[in-house]
């Protein structure tokens, strides 16, 4: 069960030491991050790097062999997933996980509904209450589809979606769930350059417009330079580099494990 802990001005998640070990092979190892309420942090390094694995433990579908996590003053570290949901920390996947048969509407109106007491009575009932809360959500998920310009599929099968589609409605989906703290793994994934510019600008628009803090794993460099403010690099599950785009586009050791060997 998570306990409060004594408050920190303005830090919204707070990890210490954190590590993971599957079977003896170290995934993560020793990961900390102090994230300030309004950051953009994105964590990037090759494949195998240890990226998801994170979001994995700060989501608690993974529990840590060491270390702590803290969300907004309460230690999560190995709270289920559901209470850390309702806590409110939001993610996409690395592979998408959408309901797929499921219309695009009713994706996102299953992620609203996680969010509202639901009466029973009521609803079997269909009573006007519910009835009402019925067309706010539809309206709430409409507004949300708008926003990623996915109003005109709002019924078809999410299956049915292109690949840059489907991401952009997963997106959706966790925006629906009103996180203080929205986790993107590989949110350009499969996207051609037109497609990856306009999601660039849909995080921008979304961190400013819901006031959300943001960490983005991904492999697209550009979006990494111009969205984050501060960016760690993982290699073999361990923080190599971190700091400013620009201090990490020049680290060495960046260079030389991530980006390729210079000259």
């Amino acid at each position: 069960m998570p306990t409060a802990t004594t408050q920190t001005n303005h830090v919204l998640l707070e990890v210490k030491n954190l590590s993971k070990s599957f079977r003896g092979l170290m995934a993560v190892q020793n990961y900390h991050v102090r994230l300030v309420e309004g950051e953009i942090l994105g964590i990037i390094g090759p494949n195998g790097a240890g990226k998801s694995t994170v979001f994995n433990l700060f989501t608690g579908h993974l529990r840590p062999t060491d270390g702590s996590i803290e969300f907004r003053n309460i230690d999560i570290t190995n709270a289920p997933p559901e209470e850390i949901a309702s806590l409110g920390i939001g993610r996409t996947f690395q592979n998408i996980r959408l309901f797929g048969s499921m219309s695009c509407l009713g994706n996102v109106i299953a992620a609203l509904q996680m969010k509202e007491r639901q009466n029973l009575l009521e609803a079997v009932l269909n009573l006007s209450r519910f009835r009402e809360q019925e067309k706010r959500l539809e309206s709430q998920a409409l507004a949300l589809l708008a926003l990623f310009n996915l109003q005109e599929q709002v019924n078809a099968p999410a299956l049915s979606l292109s690949y840059g589609d489907q991401r952009r409605l997963e997106i959706v989906r966790a925006l629906a769930l009103n996180p203080r703290l929205l986790l993107l793994d590989e949110p350009t994934a499969g996207m051609n350059p037109h497609e990856s510019a306009e999601v660039i600008r849909l995080i921008k628009r979304i961190h400013d417009d819901y006031t959300l803090t943001i960490i983005i794993i991904e492999h697209n460099m550009p979006l990494v330079m111009k969205v984050c403010s501060r960016i760690q690099v993982l290699n073999y599950g361990e923080i190599i580099a971190e700091g400013t785009p620009e201090k990490v586009r020049n680290d060495p050791r960046v260079i030389e494990s991530y980006l390729g060997r210079a000259g």
